[in-house]
Parts: structure tokens; C-alpha cells; sequence
């Protein structure tokens, strides 16, 4: 009845490993550190810089507990913050402008735990310390920077359709477009209207011109304003990337801020430097005849500049662009035909028209394609223009291997900000500060629990012990999950923990109190232990989903903090319920199951109530309900000398007419002709009488009864 075959054992005993190795890690705390990351395309983190870095740190007597590379960067673990920041300025003096040298905090975790993926759980900005940011985007700026973009655009469309025009000037948020003559408004408004649909005409004619005044409607500036800061979000995502910062927050605030919370980011200023990195393509013309021995002088042509091409030598490029990577819509690193490394890049409408434009009026002459980084500005390549390039798409190869590509790909993506942000509110929260909200969180969960399990082992006593082994096993289990699926903990994460300990307890309590009702109906202790673990199941399931749903919506609707609340609570509901359910009843059956006579069960004093015999009065108010209590009975017949019995009501009234008068035999046999006068205060059957209610008679004197043996 009450056993469990051995595979549900197995099951149990596997989940407590795991659990077990994947809490492991969170109990190692973290140390200071520093991670080294290359700024530009052109700078390679490898061995090299490794041994360089070393020797650096030897030079100048800092010991480090470990370095080592990792996914593209180096990382140095120290013993404290003050080892930590002069290596840190020792190795940006090393290494220069080429690279980032960030503080950060990495895990102690041994090796063979990081081996098997056993991982720390992220902790959050106010467990952990780290930098917060709330950024403001300029949505004039990015009106601006549209207006500036449909400038172009609408240039390139009069140019391809060959219709004249006097001029374009902006003025404000308004562009203002001249024509000589009505015939060429008529033809560029059917043009105007097709191709830029958000945009709102209106004719004037100033003097001899026939203008249009064109401004953004109403709602596209609504949805540019949106896509400017989702843009800027996916940006800021791809650049804090590089910083190595696990779970970073970067959501919307409002309609125009956006925050950024870096967990574990000691450095402040290497963060501004990282948000505010831009990275954006340009091409432009090789200008071939000029002279270019000269510009090496150091006499540039005017309207040229001169670069050095990647993997090759130096080159006279013209000044104006011609497309820039505001009409990229996609980058993804290949091969080309030659099975080398390379950029595929995907164009927009309007910027696949321009370039197609542009292959076909410069067949057999180089374009070069500009690479431009924190001001620093590089030719990646400068293919000759063979044949028209219609469709969008671009391919660019070139001295680059497959690790350049997948970075430039990246950078091309992210690009630069759709609109320019500013820094409105900063904030750091220290490490000790972390540590202290830490700290508080473990003590308050650690001392509930305490609370719980003293009270229950108290209360159920040997099945007490074991409710709060399934709680303990409830914790590890659930802390366990949260590092296998690297959650975010946060402080209303911690509380979340102390909630699960005090609604975890709540199954073992229902259990247990099933099993004293049954043991309490006469049922033997093993049918009392099945029989209550079975009618439990239904009412704990009950309860937690409804919990469940109610987490689920916070997880749905919430953010930030609400949601790492209602992840920790949803998780703990489903350990909760394991727990109780399936890991309890198996210490159960473990340790009473295979007792055959098993005499009593150890779940506290069970309390059965006593069965007592009901007293009730019968007086000329009965029939208005009054029933003496049962201890005014017993102390009234204390007070008589005389033992209660048990009566019986007499539902049927006798009603007594006036001058009538009523036998009622005597119980004692004595015959009495002394008058008893009836009072308003009740009185009781005792064994020498017994009186029956009677209705009262209409004349209110001379009402007596005669007494007959």
C-alpha cells in the first residue's frame, strides 16, 4: 500500500544530485577582475596579448589568481578591488586606444564544475553592484536626421526621373522644393506621392517659382519617433555585448528613455565609452586620377582624402558619399565565389536604387567601401565596378578572416543610433553594497525557514522532520533550477524564496492533517497514510495552480523587477509541489512503508472529541425555544442532591381550560393535595417528576393543579 518501486527512488535520488551540483556553484562567490576586449576590427586578442599581459603584471609585482582567454577576450581574476585597479591602469597604458580594459567580476567556480556547465545564477544590479543608466533620446535629432535622409532621397528620385527642378532647401521640419514652371510640380507630385508616402505636400508659389512645402505627417513622426528608440535599444544591446555583462537590463522607460543596468560593471567610464561607440558604412569613389605620389607629401588633392586599404596600400578617395549604412537592413558574414571570408549586406529600396544608380554610371572605375569606427576611419576594400548591381544586395571581401567578418557583420547590424541620447541619471551600486543586500536576503529567508521547521517538527513531530526535509529539498531544488537556466536573481527574487519556504509548508501541512482526520475516523495508521496523501493531491493541485496562473500574468505583464519575482515564484510553485507530493510520501513509505504491524503513526497528539449526552429543559417556554445549557444542568442537579436523566421532549401541549383541573401521576406514589403555584423561572425533570408544558389559563388568579398518587 504504502511502497514505492524502485524507479521512483531513482528519480528522486538523481534529482537530489543535480540539484545538488548545480547549487554547488552559487556558494564560491565572485572575485575582482579585469577583461581586456579589442575596440576596433584591426586588433586580434590571442596568445600574443595573453603572454603580453603577463609579463606586464610580473614587471610590476601584481599577482593574479588566474588568466585566461574567453570567447574573444582575456580575462584576469585578482584577490582584491586595489590589486584590481592598478593592473587595470597598467594595462590600458600597455595596450592603448586599441583595446578595452574593463573592471568586471567573474565566479569562483572550480574548473570541473564550469566543465559540466554547472554555473552561478545571475545576480542582479542590487545583489550584485553594477552601473545604472537612464539615457533620454533626442527626437528632434531624429526628425532631423529624416529630414537630412529624405533630402537625399528626393534629389535621387527627380534626378533618375529627369524631372527639372530650381532647388531643395530645408527649413525647420520642412523641406522646400522649387520648380521653374507648373508642368514640373504636376510630374514630381505623382513622383513625390508614390515614392514617399509619409510625406505631406503643399503648393505655394513664391514669386516667379512654383514650390512644394513637404512635412512628416503626424504619424509617421509617431512611428519614427518609436523606431528611433527601438533601434537604439537593439544598438545599446549588441554594444554591451562587448563588455561581457551576463543579463544586462535595457528596456523602455516612457516614450523617449530608455535604461541600462550593467550587473558586475565596475567601471563607469568604460561603459560611457562602450554605449557611446558608433560603427557605420560608407561608399564612396576611388579618384584614380589624381595625383596620388603627391598626396603621399602630404599635398591632398582638394575634395579627396587619403586612406590605407586593409591588406593593401594607400588610396585617393573622394569626399562625397554616395550610400551610407543607414540603408543596410541586414549583415550576415559568408563566403564569397573564392571560398574566402565575407559580409553579405542587404539594402534597403531606396538604398538598392542608389546602388544600382551608382554601379551603373562608374562601371570599370573602384569603389571603395569605408569602414568608420570611433572616428577612425578604414578602406576595407575597393572593388572595380564590373557590371550594374541591381537587387540590394552587396558583398564585401577583402584581407578580412572569418572572425573580422562575423565582427563587421555585427557592427553593420547594430550601426550607429537611429537618434542621438543623452545621459540623464547615473547611478553605481557598489559591491559591498551588493554584498550587505546579499547577506540580508539569506538571513531572512535562512531564519523563516528556521520558524517554519521548529514549529512543524514540534507540532507533527517525526512527520514534522519529515516535511521539513522535503522543504530543505525543496530549496536546493529550486535554487538548482535557477542556475541551470542562468535566471537573473534580484532582491524581490530573494523575497520570492521567502514566500516559496512559507507556501511550500502548506502542502505537508494538508497532508499531515488528512492523515489525523482519517487516523481519527478509526482507520489503521498505513490506510490513514495512503488515504491522505491521495485526498491532499487534489486540493494542493488546486491551490498551486491557481498561484501558478497568477505568476504567470505577473511574468506576462510586469518588468524588470516583477518579472524576476514572478520567476522565482512560478518555479518555487512547481518544486513546491514535487516536494511535497512526490519526495515526502517516498521518505513516508521509505521509513514506514514496509512495517507490517505498524501500531500508531508519529504525527503529533491527535485529539478526538468526547460524545456527551444532550440535556434539555421542558418549561412553559419551550415552545419558544429556551434550552438549558448542559452546565447549568448538571449544576443544578448538584445543587438538588439528585442525578440528571436523560428526557425526552414532549412535542404535544395540553391545553388547561379555567376551573379545570389536570391528574398527573406522582412518581414518588405519595399523593399530595397541596397546591403548587407555576413561576415564570424553568425548571427540571429530576426523577421524582416529571412536568409537561401547559398553555396558561385565561383568568389570571386561582390558576392551581391538584397532585394525584
Amino acid at each position: 500500500m504504502n511502497r514505492y518501486p524502485l524507479w521512483k527512488y531513482l528519480i528522486i535520488a538523481v534529482s537530489l544530485l543535480l540539484g545538488l551540483l548545480y547549487t554547488l556553484p552559487n556558494f564560491y562567490g565572485e572575485s575582482p577582475a579585469v577583461q581586456i576586449s579589442p575596440l576596433r576590427m584591426t586588433a586580434n586578442v590571442d596568445t600574443g596579448i595573453l603572454h603580453k599581459v603577463e609579463n606586464a603584471l610580473k614587471k610590476a609585482n601584481l599577482a593574479s589568481s588566474g588568466i585566461f582567454l574567453d570567447e574573444g577576450s582575456i580575462k584576469v581574476r585578482f584577490e582584491n578591488t586595489d590589486v584590481q585597479i592598478k593592473a587595470r591602469d597598467i594595462l590600458q597604458t600597455l595596450l592603448g586606444d586599441d583595446y578595452i580594459v574593463a573592471l568586471n567580476l567573474l565566479p569562483n567556480s572550480p574548473q570541473w564544475l564550469t566543465s559540466v556547465g554547472a554555473l552561478p545564477m545571475y545576480l542582479g544590479l542590487d545583489l550584485r553592484g553594477g552601473v545604472h543608466f537612464m539615457l533620454q533620446v533626442d527626437m528632434d535629432g531624429a526628425i532631423s536626421k529624416s529630414l537630412d535622409q529624405y533630402s537625399s532621397d528626393i534629389r535621387s528620385s527627380l534626378r533618375e526621373k529627369r524631372i527639372p527642378y530650381a532647388g531643395l532647401e530645408r527649413q525647420g521640419e520642412q523641406l522646400t522644393i522649387k520648380f521653374r514652371n507648373i508642368e514640373s510640380r504636376t510630374k514630381a507630385e505623382a513622383e513625390l506621392k508614390e515614392n514617399f508616402p509619409d510625406l505631406a505636400l503643399r503648393a505655394e508659389k513664391v514669386g516667379t517659382n512654383f514650390n512644394f512645402v513637404t512635412t512628416i505627417n503626424q504619424e509617421a513622426q509617431i512611428d519614427m519617433k518609436e523606431s528611433a528608440v527601438q533601434q537604439n535599444i537593439t544598438t545599446l544591446r549588441n554594444r554591451v555585448n562587448e563588455l561581457g555583462v551576463a543579463e544586462p537590463i535595457i528596456q523602455k522607460a516612457g516614450a523617449d528613455r530608455v535604461i541600462v543596468q550593467l550587473p558586475g560593471v565596475q567601471d563607469t567610464a568604460k561603459a560611457k565609452d562602450i554605449l557611446g561607440r558608433t560603427a557605420t558604412l560608407e561608399i564612396r569613389m576611388v579618384d584614380d586620377e589624381r595625383d596620388l605620389d603627391a598626396a603621399l607629401r602630404g599635398q591632398v588633392p582638394f575634395g579627396t582624402e587619403l586612406y590605407e586599404e586593409r591588406g593593401g596600400g594607400p588610396l585617393l578617395v573622394k569626399k562625397q558619399v554616395l550610400l551610407t549604412g543607414d540603408r543596410i537592413t541586414d549583415a550576415q558574414p559568408g563566403f564569397d565565389m573564392d571560398n574566402q571570408p565575407a559580409v553579405h549586406i542587404r539594402l534597403d529600396s531606396n538604398g538598392s536604387r542608389i546602388f544600382k544608380q551608382l554601379t551603373r554610371e562608374n562601371v570599370g572605375r573602384r569603389m571603395a567601401i569605408l569602414l568608420i569606427e570611433r572616428n577612425h576611419t578604414e578602406v576595407v576594400t575597393a572593388p572595380v565596378i564590373r557590371e550594374e548591381i541591381g537587387g540590394g544586395r552587396v558583398q564585401i571581401s577583402g584581407s578580412m578572416n572569418s572572425i573580422e567578418a562575423k565582427d563587421i557583420a555585427l557592427l553593420l547590424r547594430s550601426g550607429a543610433l537611429a537618434a542621438p541620447m543623452e545621459i540623464i541619471e547615473e547611478r553605481t551600486v557598489g559591491p559591498s553594497l551588493g554584498a550587505e543586500n546579499i547577506a540580508r536576503g539569506f538571513n531572512s529567508t535562512l531564519y523563516g525557514f528556521l520558524a517554519v521547521a521548529i514549529f512543524i517538527m514540534i507540532y507533527y513531530m517525526a512527520f514534522g522532520l519529515i516535511s521539513v526535509t522535503a522543504l530543505s529539498i525543496n530549496l536546493l531544488l529550486l535554487i538548482g533550477l535557477l542556475s541551470i537556466i542562468q535566471a537573473t536573481l534580484t532582491l524581490p527574487g530573494m523575497a520570492a524564496l521567502a514566500l516559496t519556504v512559507g507556501m511550500a509548508i502548506d502542502a505537508n501541512v494538508l497532508i499531515n492533517e488528512r492523515i489525523r482526520d482519517e487516523m481519527r475516523n478509526g482507520a489503521s495508521p498505513q490506510l490513514a497514510i495512503s488515504t491522505g496523501y491521495e485526498r491532499a493531491f487534489g486540493t494542493i493541485l488546486d491551490s498551486n495552480i491557481t498561484t501558478l496562473i497568477a505568476g504567470i500574468a505577473l511574468f506576462a505583464f510586469g518588468s524588470g523587477p516583477v518579472k524576476g519575482f514572478a520567476v522565482v515564484l512560478c518555479l518555487g510553485i512547481l518544486t513546491s509541489v514535487f516536494s511535497a507530493i512526490f519526495v515526502s510520501r517516498g521518505l513516508v513509505n521509505f521509513f514506514y512503508g514496509s512495517r507490517r504491524k505498524l501500531d500508531q503513526v508519529p504525527i503529533g497528539k491527535i485529539w478526538i472529541p468526547e460524545k456527551t449526552d444532550a440535556y434539555f429543559l421542558t418549561t412553559n417556554q419551550a415552545s419558544a425555544g429556551a434550552v438549558a445549557s448542559l452546565s447549568e444542568i448538571e449544576e443544578t442537579a448538584k445543587e438538588a442532591s439528585v442525578q440528571p436523566i436523560e428526557t425526552k421532549e414532549i412535542a404535544k401541549e395540553e391545553t388547561i381550560e379555567p376551573n379545570e383541573t389536570k391528574e398527573i401521576p406522582s412518581k414518588s406514589g405519595i399523593e399530595t393535595n397541596e397546591p403548587e403555584e407555576i413561576s415564570d423561572t424553568p425548571s427540571l425533570a429530576l426523577n421524582e417528576t416529571k412536568k409537561k408544558p401547559r398553555k396558561a389559563s385565561a383568568k389570571p388568579s386561582g390558576r392551581k393543579r391538584k397532585k394525584q398518587k
